[in-house]
């Protein structure tokens, strides 16, 4: 793959970033704290999705598969 398409591929993401969040508008010092802010949250959801969804999805199918009747793994 060309490295100038790929380079123009993420300004163009960037630029589409800028414009959905509005913050093309902002100063740069504005601009650098709404991106920390924003990075920061997106980091702390990725997180806590990879800590807490396993667990959760694990303790869903205990529950169902005791609804519907399959023997525990103790029970032998």
């Amino acid at each position: 793959m060309d490295v100038k398409r790929v380079k123009d591929y993420i300004y163009w993401l960037y630029y589409q970033y800028l414009l959905v969040t509005c913050s093309y508008v902002l100063e740069p010092w504005e601009q650098s704290m709404f991106h920390t802010i924003t990075v920061t949250v997106v980091a702390m959801v990725v997180y806590t999705a990879y800590v807490f969804v396993p667990i959760h999805v694990r303790l869903a199918l205990e529950f169902f598969s005791q609804i519907f009747g399959a023997q525990p793994d103790g029970t032998v």
